[in-house]
């Protein structure tokens, strides 16, 4: 075996080992981005399906081997219908070149929510803010209003303070600017989120699985503060981990850092 291992060494070009490489760091960063998504039960059973394919031809179950053929025909096609939200997801993270950071207009908003956010952890009152980065969210501010205001703690209280028309949904944070309320979110489906968790939490984890922003959500029950990123979620944090993150999410040199400082689970 030795022998005909170093047969085949000389025969290796550079341009193999890089290639090699290659798509051994594209199968890492989608597993990476996958992790602890829906992604990986529905890529678990594909496997499955892939699997007994194959026992049926050695079995010579004929018919199930000839309509699983069938179905695996059309891979492709298949695999895009069922990751469609997945492969959105991978391929805006793959669109963000790695010496691009996340640049904010102003500092002073992410104050502003970090205080808000602790005051109304002390009154209980619901919560959830969507701050945009690199993917915009114009579509989902369509489902809400309109404001376009300065980012302020006692507009965000206003809009939040329980009987107001708005405060069921969710504020997103456009540019430093408050620029929507009331906004529709689209709900996580993924199975592995604890049942204990709400609407305004789930909403608050779905839009950071199809997008790359950062929300901030209060709970209404237990006043508890939660961040979520990249459809991961970390709950029970005190202000000051809130006012952290939130700075080291968007400031250039801190970025890439802030991922591992802040393990989201």
């Amino acid at each position: 075996m030795i022998e005909s291992l170093h047969q085949y060494i000389p025969l290796m070009r550079w341009q193999d080992i890089v290639d090699i490489l290659l798509v051994a760091f594209i199968i890492y960063r989608i597993m990476v981005l996958i992790r602890g998504t829906r992604a990986v039960q529905m890529a678990a059973g594909l496997g499955v399906i892939i699997l007994i394919y194959f026992v049926a031809r050695e079995m010579g179950f004929y018919t199930l081997h000839w309509l699983l053929g069938t179905a695996l025909s059309s891979i492709f096609l298949l695999v895009v219908i069922v990751f469609q939200d997945d492969i959105r997801r991978v391929l805006t993270q793959f669109g963000q070149a790695p010496f691009l950071k996340y640049k904010v207009k102003t500092f002073q908003a992410l104050e502003e929510v970090s205080k808000a956010a602790s005051d109304m952890s002390s009154t209980k009152t619901g919560a959830l803010i969507v701050l945009e980065r690199t993917v915009g969210l114009n579509e989902f501010m369509e489902s809400g209003t309109k404001i376009n205001g300065e980012v302020s703690q006692m507009l965000i209280k206003t809009i939040f303070f329980k009987g107001t028309p708005l405060h069921d949904g969710a504020v997103i944070i456009q540019g430093g600017r408050l620029a929507a309320a009331g906004c529709v979110l689209p709900l996580t489906s993924n199975p592995s989120i604890s049942r204990k968790l709400g609407t305004r939490h789930r909403a608050g984890i779905g839009i950071t699985e199809q997008t790359d922003a950062v929300t901030v959500i209060v709970s209404e029950e237990t006043g508890s503060i939660s961040v979520a990123m990249a459809g991961r979620i970390s709950r029970d944090i005190d202000p000051g981990t809130l006012r952290r993150i939130l700075h080291n999410s968007f400031a250039p040199e801190e970025t890439e850092k802030s991922w591992w400082r802040f393990r989201l689970k």
